[in-house]
């Protein structure tokens, strides 16, 4: 056990496009985070207390009742979304409202409040130059020292990621979509095995996902009713 909570933890997410009014394709790229929203809304309709939407412009939100999905959402819409800019906030807290699991707007709480400050705070440290290129950081409701052991795994993430090319990439999306095998994803992208096999070892693809199953266990703590 990582977390111990007094009250009913929930997750919220917001994500950003970051600089999108420079955009060139903006419209394109709005409807594809659409589509990609709503297939996250689909894969994970369990873990998820209010469906996934774009709210303000190019920002979106989202409420999880579990934690153990939320690395692997965000990780979908950064690929899915590739090779468009991202910043995420995961607030862990109460939600002190009524809840519409349609839509996360007009729900409100320290869950959206500390993701709401971690979005403000990215945005504020990449105008200073103050901050790496880490574009994914957490604050959990009472417990600053197991936030600050995750957002240092995000940042070495971070380094990961931007090393990436986009055919790493898609080699990666198609590794994953067909069932996380290399043979299959060679098939579907008519190269050899071998080639898929280098381009994940060169990714560090496997160390980056062994990194964020392991987020995804620490955060499976944050459940409904957990420690209540």
């Amino acid at each position: 056990m990582f977390f111990f909570f007094h009250y009913n933890p929930l997750v919220a997410i917001i994500g950003d496009i970051k600089s999108s009014k420079q955009l060139e394709n903006r419209r394109a790229v709005q409807t594809r985070l659409k589509e990609v929203l709503d297939a996250v809304n689909h894969e994970y309709r369990d873990d998820i207390a209010s469906k996934f939407m774009i709210t303000l412009g190019d920002e979106f939100q989202g409420l999880l009742k579990t934690g153990s999905s939320a690395i692997f959402i965000i990780d979908k819409i950064e690929r899915e979304m590739y090779p468009i800019k991202l910043r995420f906030g995961l607030g862990v807290g109460e939600i002190t409202t009524d809840i519409n699991s349609n839509m996360p707007l007009g729900a409100d709480g320290p869950a959206y409040y500390n993701a709401r400050k971690i979005i403000d705070g990215l945005k504020a440290s990449e105008k200073k130059k103050m901050e790496s290129k880490v574009n994914v950081r957490i604050e959990v409701q009472g417990n600053p020292d197991m936030s600050e052991l995750i957002n240092t795994v995000f940042s070495l993430l971070t380094t990961i990621k931007e090393t990436w090319t986009p055919r790493q990439v898609e080699i990666i999306n198609s590794y994953l979509k067909t069932g996380g095998t290399q043979k299959d994803a060679a098939r579907v992208l008519n190269i050899n095995q071998s080639n898929v096999q280098k381009a994940l070892s060169s990714a560090n693809y496997y160390t980056y996902r062994k990194a964020i199953e392991n987020i995804a266990k620490v955060l499976s703590d944050i459940k409904e009713d957990h420690g209540v």
